[in-house]
């Protein structure tokens, strides 16, 4: 009887420290949903143009690798109409961005548009615009604040872009909804592409090492 409790006192002292290695590693594949299709394969950089030499692909995640110096990566294919998911873990401080409908030269925040993927909790960060705060379409609409879990935690993103709609919704919250043919800039600056039809999807890093995982789409009509 001995034996046996201090076999199973054993195995109950085990389980925890095995389910803190699985929340410690993120999942490398994401569970494609109806319709959806994957962007990254988690090895590679395959179908992405760009700064390719920026980023690196490995078990399952893709990262803005700050000794290669970041910059744009763009998806070899264009998207028009389409619901994007991935997952996305910060850094302290950590700043990205995801270029929409994007050509594939220029800078994405002007020439398309660029959503901020960015820790606004941060002290150096205090002084930022509205238009600024994650999720927002830079320069343009600012996005409601307080859904970002704690810097270090995996985010669930969505991107719908619908013809001239766009919603974008956070861990469940949905944080931008706007008819972009109805908005003007606010950082007092052109946005020529906001209201392109078609372009590539992007990362615009800037040198922190932001992780994406589970990047799918699905291309609406």
């Amino acid at each position: 009887m001995r034996v046996f409790a201090v076999a199973v006192l054993t195995s109950l002292i085990a389980i925890p420290a095995a389910h803190a290695a699985d929340e410690a590693t993120p999942s490398p594949t994401a569970e494609v949903e109806e319709g959806f299709v994957p962007l990254f394969d988690g090895k590679t950089l395959e179908g992405w143009i760009g700064a390719v030499k920026g980023y690196t692909a490995e078990n399952g995640i893709l990262f803005c690798d700050p000794k290669k110096g970041g910059g744009h990566l763009f998806t070899k294919n264009d998207y028009a109409n389409f619901i994007y998911r991935f997952d996305f873990r910060l850094p302290p401080g950590g700043n990205n961005g995801i270029a929409v409908r994007a050509p594939a030269s220029g800078n994405p925040a002007y020439t398309s548009m660029e959503l901020q993927v960015l820790d606004d909790t941060h002290p150096k960060y205090a002084k930022l615009k509205d238009y600024q705060f994650h999720g927002s379409v830079y320069g343009v609409v600012p996005a409601k604040r307080g859904a970002l879990k704690p810097v270090g935690e995996w985010n669930e993103q969505e991107i719908k872009a619908d013809g001239t709609k766009l919603t974008i919704t956070l861990n469940g919250t949905v944080i931008v909804d706007v008819d972009l043919a109805k908005v003007e800039p606010i950082d007092g600056h052109k946005h020529p592409g906001l209201l392109r039809e078609k372009g590539h999807l992007g990362f615009c890093g800037h040198g922190d090492k932001v992780e994406f995982r589970n990047l799918r789409i699905k291309e609406l009509e």
